[in-house]
């Protein structure tokens, strides 16, 4: 049986970072992102049969119509992992309610919806899902009240799921990064942020990326959050 994987936010970041390293260890995948342009140059840089598909996670007619393709072009997807997220940092009094949606949409509905839609396959075969969460979620930040809120509803959400779906041979699991270089942390002072962390850099998508396929091929690990954060869990 083909090991398939869709990689939703896959065109760019720890998603790229993820799909490159699951197609060195022989998977199928599916590259999912709005952009379909950049999804496919994403997948032709992996080589092999990849494919591309363009989708707005917040959407749930658009998340089933995806998967649908997926599944006749790939067949059954058996691994799942949800790398989309946006931010818009900003103190909340200072949120406009736009930007609150549009983080919790993406962020957390966007999971829910594309768990939901894979369960329809994995509930017969089993499967495995890796949710990216941040530390963010489990620690909170000034200015990103509502960016934690997302993250920690998806932790939330992924430890409940794991119960539900358990009997079903399905597990999930999240990853939680801290500073990792990326285009949403390119803005970032550097220089200043790395004093707090106790390894003192920011990490490398890659370095995420081993830990999301960790979790998704370990057989016994179900409803964890696995902090990739180079110690900064334990200064904040």
């Amino acid at each position: 049986m083909d090991k398939v994987c869709a990689v939703f936010g896959g065109s760019r970041g720890i998603g790229r970072a993820v799909a490159q390293l699951m197609a060195q260890k022989g998977y199928r995948l599916a590259i999912v992102a709005r952009n379909l342009e950049i999804a496919k140059a994403a997948a032709g840089e992996l080589g092999g049969n990849h494919l591309a598909f363009s989708c707005d996670v917040a959407k749930e007619q658009d998340v089933q119509n995806t998967f649908e393709e997926m599944e006749k072009h790939l067949g059954p997807v058996n691994f799942l992992v949800n790398a989309a997220g946006v931010n818009r940092d900003g103190l909340l009094v200072r949120t406009k309610t736009e930007d609150m949606v549009s983080q919790l949409h993406t962020n957390l509905l966007g999971s829910m919806l594309t768990c939901k839609a894979a369960m329809r396959t994995m509930i017969q075969r089993g499967g495995s899902i890796v949710n990216v969460g941040s530390i963010i979620g489990l620690k909170g930040n000034v200015g990103q009240s509502v960016y934690s809120a997302s993250k920690g509803g998806l932790i939330g959400f992924s430890r409940s799921l794991a119960k539900e779906v358990a009997r079903k041979k399905i597990r999930v699991n999240v990853v939680a990064p801290g500073f990792i270089h990326t285009d949403m942390t390119k803005h970032l002072k550097e220089e200043h942020l790395k004093k707090n962390i106790p390894l003192g850099r920011f990490g490398e998508a890659l370095e995420v990326a081993h830990a999301v396929v960790f979790l998704l091929e370990s057989p016994y690990v179900t409803g964890h959050v696995l902090v990739v954060d180079g110690g900064l869990q334990l200064t904040i």
